[in-house]
């Protein structure tokens, strides 16, 4: 087990391949069906890039997630908490997330993920209305969306602009299919490109293929 060059991320080579891992914490508990492995009393979970975009984004090639240690973070369609329970891993003890989702299906599974983590908490919301919830988060240093729906990029904005620190970072995961079924992924990405850089500096972007199919994510900076 070896730190990879993202921050609290850990890689095992597998050939030229490599596996992710993030430090459990809630050791003993698993949150899907990834693998546990332990060294030295410490349990670390594989992080599958099939499962999640953010893996998927490491694995091609994203330097920096820019979630770190302490960070507070704002999760929106944290569905039943798979990637939401590695950001919870990487920021630890010190740090806290927020996953938010409208679904009361996976809420109610995301639920109990939370009960056996310190640092992560589950609200039953709309995204598009943070209106309705600014009373029940603080300001994050970090804003992760994996919303597909067609306005996905309005919603993204109205919470970097209520709860994103000045300088924070935030990340927007876009499939193209659920934006328009009929334009080529490649146009619907610059058109998302361009409405992002209207209000972000957009650091760097990767297509998330083979992965996720006709899936990009984007890493802005407010």
């Amino acid at each position: 087990m070896e730190k990879s060059n993202v921050f609290e991320v850990y890689e095992v080579k597998k050939g030229k391949n490599k596996a992710l891992y993030t430090k459990s914490i809630a050791p003993g508990t698993k949150v899907y069906d990834e693998i546990i492995k332990k060294k030295g009393g410490t349990e670390y979970r594989e992080w599958n890039p099939y499962k999640s975009k953010l893996s998927a984004a490491i694995q091609k090639g994203a330097p920096n997630i820019f979630i770190r240690k302490g960070h507070v973070v704002l999760y929106l369609g944290a569905s039943t908490g798979t990637t939401a329970s590695h950001v919870s891993d990487i920021v630890g003890q010190e740090g806290f997330v927020f996953a938010i989702d409208s679904a009361p299906r996976v809420v109610r599974d995301l639920v109990f993920v939370c009960e056996d983590r310190i640092n992560m908490a589950p609200l039953l919301e709309d995204a598009f209305h943070p209106e309705n919830y600014k009373d029940k988060i603080t300001s994050v240093d970090v804003v992760f969306q994996d919303i597909a729906q067609k306005n996905q990029v309005e919603i993204f904005m109205k919470n970097v602009d209520m709860f994103l620190k000045e300088g924070g970072h935030c990340i927007i995961a876009v499939k193209s299919r659920s934006i328009d079924v009929i334009k080529k992924p490649k146009e619907v990405f610059k058109e998302i490109r361009e409405k992002i850089e209207k209000h972000l500096k957009i650091v760097d972007s990767r297509s998330l293929s083979p992965y996720q199919k006709d899936h990009m994510i984007y890493f802005c900076k407010k």
